[in-house]
C-alpha cells in the first residue's frame, strides 16, 4: 500500500507542472475528438491533455513504478502499469477540456487520486488558470497553494453567494437556486468538488445528465471536499462515499449547512 502523505508529497511537483504546461497551451491547440467516445464532451481530446498527462506519468514511473493506473487518456506510458493492484492511481490530466479548457467557459482541472483498497486515501487538484492548488489525505486536512506559493492548510467558509454548476444542469434546478438568491457559474466536476475553495463561491452542485453517474474521477475532488471541512452529500441528502464502488447521481458540496439545505431545495425541484 502507498502512504497517502507520501504520494502528496511525491506527486505535488508533477502536478504542478502538468498545471503550468496545461495553462501555457491555453490557446495553442485544437479539439481531437477520440471516434469512440459517444458525446462531445467526452470525446474531446487536445495536445495539452496528452502533454499533462505523461508528466503526471513520468513521476509516477519514477516514484512509485509497479503502481496500478486508471488513467483518463491512452498515452505512451499507459501500457507500463498494471490495472489492478490494492493501490491505484486514477488520473485526468484535464477534467472539462471541451467546454471549461478550449471554450474558457469556466474553470478546468488538473487531478490525481490515490485508491488504497478500494477507497480515496490521497488527492492533488489544481485549478490552472485561477493558480490555485490543492491537495489533501484522508484524516489529514486539506492544504491550498497560490502559484509558486507554500501550502497551508485550508477550511472551506461561507464566501459570496456564487455556486459553480456542471453545464448540463437540468434548468429547474438553476431555477431553483436562483430563487434562493444564488448566481450560477459554470465549472468542470473537479472544481465543482471543491467550489467553496474559490473565491466568491459558496457551493458546487454537479448532477450528470450526458452520463449515468460521478464517475471514478469524479471523486477525486470529494476527498478534498470532506477533509476541507465541507458538507459534501449525494442526490438524496447521503454523505458522498469516497468508496471507488460506491455510485452517486449527484454531487453537493457546501460550505455551510444551511446553504446545503438550499442545494437540496433545489435537487427537489427537479422537473426536466
Amino acid at each position: 500500500m502507498i502512504a497517502p502523505e507520501t504520494f502528496v508529497q511525491k506527486m505535488q511537483p508533477a502536478v504542478q507542472q502538468a498545471a503550468k504546461l496545461a495553462r501555457r497551451l491555453e490557446g495553442c491547440v485544437t479539439n481531437r475528438p477520440k471516434a469512440e467516445e459517444a458525446t462531445a464532451i467526452k470525446a474531446a481530446l487536445t495536445s495539452s491533455d496528452i502533454a499533462a498527462q505523461e508528466v503526471i506519468l513520468s513521476a509516477l514511473a519514477e516514484h512509485f513504478p509497479g503502481v496500478a493506473l486508471a488513467a483518463e487518456e491512452q498515452t505512451p506510458r499507459v501500457a507500463t502499469f498494471p490495472t489492478h493492484g490494492d493501490s491505484l492511481v486514477v488520473i485526468d490530466p484535464i477534467d472539462g477540456t471541451l467546454n471549461s479548457y478550449l471554450n474558457c467557459e469556466g474553470p478546468y482541472a488538473v487531478m490525481v487520486g490515490l485508491v488504497n483498497y478500494g477507497v480515496y486515501d490521497a488527492a492533488l487538484l489544481a485549478l490552472p488558470r485561477e493558480g490555485i492548488f490543492l491537495d489533501a489525505y484522508r484524516g489529514g486536512g486539506a492544504r491550498i497553494a497560490y502559484g509558486d506559493g507554500a501550502a497551508r492548510p485550508v477550511q472551506a467558509q461561507r464566501t459570496g453567494s456564487d455556486v459553480l454548476v456542471s453545464y448540463d444542469l437540468p434548468t429547474s434546478i438553476g431555477v431553483a437556486l436562483a430563487s434562493r438568491g444564488y448566481t450560477l457559474r459554470y465549472g468542470c466536476g473537479g472544481a465543482i468538488a471543491v467550489a467553496p475553495l474559490l473565491p466568491g463561491v459558496v457551493a458546487g452542485v454537479r448532477v450528470p445528465v450526458t452520463a449515468p453517474e460521478i464517475s471514478i474521477r469524479g471523486k477525486i475532488g470529494a476527498l478534498i471536499a470532506h477533509e476541507a471541512g465541507m458538507f459534501v452529500r449525494r442526490e438524496k441528502g447521503e454523505p458522498f462515499l469516497l468508496e471507488l464502488a460506491a455510485k452517486a447521481h449527484a454531487l453537493l458540496v457546501a460550505a455551510d449547512e444551511k446553504t446545503l439545505g438550499d442545494l437540496e431545495y433545489a435537487l427537489s425541484q427537479r422537473s426536466d
